[in-house]
């Protein structure tokens, strides 16, 4: 009998021992724990790169929920706690809001990437000048543009260009819009004379199921508002601002503790997540260095 309460004594402090360990693998720090993430869906591919290796280095499991410019920067004043990014940064308003929350949110550029305008492969013209989406979108008509394509009407992508076009709202006739990138991807790829205008991030790391349809788009050299140039979003035009419509990109952490947030920022800001950045064709915030062993002798002998 005295075997038997030994046995359920050890059996009873054995669980509370993986219990004890379970709460701390659970507990949220800056390497470890659980986190969801609010991502602009324009930067979806490379964020996930990022959480990847991310995960794969540290006890962490982060959960990517990828939605509209508008529909994040909303999540960040009506929850507690948020870790954001984005392809801007706080406004003084939205920064006043935080302060009267007593919230310092910790806020880390870590890219540059840009919008791309794409067309079918039918389209010849791989040419197209910022002047003419402007008049556009502006309502006046384009021989060349027989209709525009956006991802959703609440995107970065509508707000970056309406401010260039400088109008209030998408006009109702010849723009369109989706939910997403892939959407806009697919659509053009099936739709000639349709312009496309999507994150460029979409293009240089498709997803495997979007390799098709990205193989059937032209991406468009565009003649700035103030160029006499055509250029690419090219990660070498960007560099050189030479690219008219780059943007920063931007993990905003509002969590308000020493949480996920703060360690995957430090993470993406650092030299491993740089390099991911240019690996994947965007311009990291810095250029990672390159180690070079440097031999008073060669040895050409072969064994």
């Amino acid at each position: 009998m005295r075997k038997i309460n030994k046995v359920l004594v050890l059996v009873f402090i054995g669980s509370l021992f993986v219990m004890c360990n379970q709460k701390d693998i659970n507990k949220e720090s800056i390497l470890k724990g659980k986190a969801t993430f609010l991502v602009d869906e324009t930067l979806t591919p490379i964020i996930e790169d990022q959480v990847a290796v991310f995960e794969s280095d540290y006890p962490a499991k982060i959960t990517i929920v990828s939605k509209s410019e508008t529909e994040i920067v909303n999540s960040l004043f009506n929850n507690k706690s948020v870790v954001a990014i984005l392809t801007r940064n706080l406004t003084i308003d939205e920064n006043k809001i935080f302060q009267q929350k007593k919230i310092i949110p910790k806020i880390t550029k870590f890219a540059t990437d840009a919008i791309a305008f794409i067309s079918n492969k039918n389209n010849k013209d791989t040419l197209i000048e910022l002047k003419s989406i402007v008049e556009f979108m502006q309502g006046k008509p384009n021989e060349k543009i027989k209709g525009l394509v956006f991802d959703n009407p609440n995107s970065s992508t509508v707000r970056y260009m309406d401010g260039i076009a400088g109008i209030n709202k998408i006009p109702a006739k010849g723009v369109y819009s989706f939910k997403t990138n892939e959407e806009v991807i697919k659509f053009v790829a099936h739709n000639d004379g349709m312009i496309g205008v999507v994150g460029v991030n979409w293009l240089m790391q498709p997803k495997p199921s979007m390799n098709e349809f990205v193989n059937k788009l032209n991406v468009l050299s565009v003649k700035g508002l103030t160029s006499n140039e055509y250029y690419a979003p090219t990660q070498n035009n960007i560099a050189e601002n030479k690219y008219s419509l780059a943007r920063d990109l931007f993990i905003i952490d509002a969590q308000g503790y020493s949480g996920l947030g703060m360690g995957f920022a430090s993470f993406v800001a650092g030299d491993i997540g740089q390099r991911i950045i240019l690996k994947s064709g965007l311009l990291p915030v810095r250029i990672p260095g390159r180690k070079m062993n440097i031999r008073k002798e060669i040895n050409n002998d072969k064994k």
